[in-house]
């Protein structure tokens, strides 16, 4: 008997690069997704990745190491009087300057305790010190106060305070955490990409603008084709497609939380997956704030979304939100999850996704005639624990 040659696929070579050694991503395209009129400014960003040989798979995450803006840097320099070519090093222990380890490396947006209690021992003996040591003795005064606040405000504040060199300040920093966004798209869709969709997150405090790090970072200071974006994949360990593609879906996603299904779609659609598709989505106005609407409609019209709810919450005089679509659609969505369907949300984790949650229960308790706490039982324990149909990537 001849023997039988097997020929194995080769598994992809794992890419070099990690959280701890990021690959520099070329921005090759940046459209604003909200109208001119929504006091929302969401955006959708295209990241080039070819040559990194990262993959993904849809449900990851694109960890983003975010920079402050060049001006935030150049005033907590001024404050501090140190100049922003003296020689430092990195995190790492890698030579670097000061403004460029303050743009990249150390978090200037955001205040921690340890800065805090840094320039209470710099502050002399007098009415500023008083109150600062005052603040760091009152936890919960202490957290709100940081809250609020970046170093130009602190240091404006507690302008007495001197740090003796640009080590001993940095000491007191925190190094720059990597901002996690849920992947919008299939690589098998797009080739060598990565794309997201990002609120940018821009607020007043203190008589003084500011930003998001990251979504300021990509709005405004990440230039068109230059490799200038740290990333890395993040795995996801259950928020995934069925393997079964005859399965159904149904899929929750308000504001943001869309992006990860648009993924979804383009994957299912690709494979042919039989199993329908439901998607519950949200934001204020359907004309400014539909996100992606153009091409939800599309897989609409094209029968490959089966079904798609709006909760536009601005658009009627009472606010109407994705877990009132899901309880008005109720015996349908029953029925679904009976015959096997599997239930994601993605999105706010203190808001949305307890009301989602409890939205569940409530269907669960009436359309299943189960008691409350039969109910709470079959989504949290059945559901969630044994069948693991209903996946959650909330944050």
């Amino acid at each position: 008997m001849e023997a039988t040659t097997v020929s194995l696929e080769p598994k992809p070579a794992a890419s070099a690069y990690s959280r701890k050694n990021p690959f520099l991503a070329e921005l090759v395209r940046h459209d604003r997704l909200t109208g001119q009129d929504s006091p929302k400014d969401t955006r959708h960003f295209v990241l080039n990745l070819t040559g990194s040989g990262l993959t993904y798979t849809p449900g990851d995450a694109l960890g983003v190491f975010g920079r402050h803006s060049p001006e935030l840097v150049e005033d907590v320099l001024g404050l501090l009087g140190f100049n922003g070519g003296t020689e430092v090093n990195d995190p790492k222990g890698q030579p670097t300057t000061l403004r460029q380890a303050l743009l990249r490396e150390y978090t200037v947006n955001r205040a921690n305790r340890k800065m805090m209690t840094a320039l209470a021992e710099r502050l002399p003996q007098n009415e500023q010190r008083n109150r600062l040591l005052e603040l760091i003795a009152n936890s919960d005064a202490l957290n709100e106060y940081i809250d609020s606040r970046d170093y130009v405000d602190i240091l404006r504040e507690f302008n007495e305070a001197r740090f003796e060199s640009p080590v001993a300040f940095l000491a007191q920093l925190s190094p720059v955490v990597p901002r996690l966004y849920s992947i919008a798209s299939s690589i098998q869709a797009h080739p060598g990409e990565a794309h997201l969709c990002i609120t940018v997150v821009r607020y007043q405090t203190h008589g003084r603008a500011k930003k998001g790090l990251a979504s300021g970072f990509f709005a405004d200071h990440s230039d068109l084709f230059v490799k200038n974006i740290p990333v890395y994949i993040q795995e996801s360990r259950s928020f995934r497609l069925p393997k079964d593609g005859s399965r159904d879906i149904i899929m929750c996603g308000p504001g943001v939380g869309l992006a990860p299904f648009r993924a979804f779609l383009e994957q299912r659609v690709l494979d042919g997956a039989t199993g329908r598709n439901w998607l519950f989505f949200g934001e204020q106005r359907q004309a400014t704030d539909f996100l992606y609407g153009d091409e939800l409609l599309a897989y609409q019209r094209q029968g490959k979304l089966h079904r798609l709810d709006l909760a536009f919450s601005r658009d009627q005089a009472h606010k109407i939100y994705v877990q009132h679509r899901m309880l008005e659609q109720a015996g349908e969505l029953w029925s679904w999850l009976q015959n096997g369907a599997y239930f994601y949300v993605c999105g706010d984790a203190r808001h949305m996704a307890k009301d989602v949650h409890q939205a569940l229960i409530e269907i669960a308790q009436k359309q299943g005639g189960l008691s409350p706490e039969a109910a709470a039982d079959y989504v949290n324990v059945t559901l969630m624990k044994t069948e693991k149909r209903y996946l959650r990537d909330v944050y």
